[in-house]
């Protein structure tokens, strides 16, 4: 199988004094879905950030794509968190899905019929697409991306990550703001895509029942640590209450959905919302769908996917 996409062991990160998580240990590995999970304030932000090379380890080792991280940023695709597109907003889906692949470059690609330009036009042509066709997007890319739903800008913004054929795709909370069908039309879209294409996929999720018919694994952060596993083995009162240090239970309704009671409030902090991403914002920890249902708003996001993010100005801070 070669290389894990996403190899730490025992790393620690902190920002200026304080400790954001330490000692986590993980993998990933190619074609694997794999959930990242916790409340507001743990550190899942942090963890995106750290592979993506923008914030270093302070202890122990992280690799990406079997280099340090930030090297392999031309393979991985990466979807930050973001606000929808505003109605006014004229650009096509199919533009979007195409900075994807030329993002990085200044100016409006040029379709010269001669020399290499000609011949990188088709094959982008060609990529986008595909990718377009690969999430769903064929009917409604041609549009306007400000007069779409949410779902349907998700799922094209998945096909500008997929653009450069990444082999890891690092997804900061996409099902937020999204409702329930949509919710699991897009996990079930990543889903799909590690298995057809071989990609390796990290999302990040407050709440993980969209997600439990797909996933091959979580990884759960909470009071500085984490724990992987099955979903079955991690999201269960004895973990839970083990990685908290306090009690807590994870109830499964009747529809199936799992339900954590009593979660404790993470520590405040009055810079977490620029130290994590994960923006802090009061949710009710009494009943928290899977792990704590507060949704997040748009972060500053680590300046790294060589203009695949251009896209992304009209709905979130970049």
């Amino acid at each position: 199988m070669g290389d894990p996409a996403i190899e730490l062991d025992a790393a620690t990160v902190r920002i200026g004094r304080r400790t954001i998580w330490s000692d986590v240990s993980m993998r990933v590995d190619r074609g694997e879905f794999v959930a990242l999970l916790g409340a507001n304030g743990s550190g899942k932000s942090t963890l995106l950030r750290a592979l993506l090379g923008a914030l270093p380890a302070s202890a122990g080792r992280i690799a990406v794509l079997g280099r340090a991280p930030g090297a392999a940023s031309g393979e991985i695709g990466y979807l930050p968190q973001r606000r929808s597109f505003a109605p006014q907003t004229r650009l096509r889906g199919v533009d979007v899905v195409r900075l994807g692949f030329d993002g990085d470059r200044w100016g409006v690609p040029l379709a010269l019929p001669w020399g290499r330009g000609a011949g990188r036009a088709r094959e982008a042509r060609r990529r986008v697409a595909q990718v377009i066709e690969l999430v769903g997007a064929a009917s409604y890319a041609e549009r306007p991306i400000g007069e779409l739903s949410g779902g349907e800008q998700q799922r094209l913004l998945i096909a500008q990550a997929l653009a450069r054929r990444p082999r890891l795709l690092l997804l900061d909370e996409p099902l937020d703001s999204l409702d329930l069908p949509n919710q699991g039309a897009v996990a079930a879209l990543v889903g799909e895509i590690c298995r057809v294409e071989g990609v390796a996929a990290l999302l990040v999720a407050h709440d993980v029942n969209p997600l439990l018919a797909y996933l091959d694994r979580v990884v759960y952060l909470a009071a500085g640590h984490a724990v992987e596993g099955p979903v079955e083995e991690v999201v269960t009162t004895q973990t839970l209450t083990r990685l908290y240090g306090a009690p807590v239970e994870v109830l499964r309704a009747s529809d199936g959905r799992l339900v954590v009671v009593g979660q404790p409030e993470p520590p405040a902090h009055h810079h977490d919302r620029h130290d994590d991403g994960d923006h802090g914002h009061s949710h009710d920890h009494g009943h928290a769908a899977a792990d704590g249902s507060g949704h997040a708003a748009a972060h500053c996001s680590a300046a790294h996917d060589r203009g695949r993010v251009a896209a992304h100005d009209e709905g979130h801070a970049g």
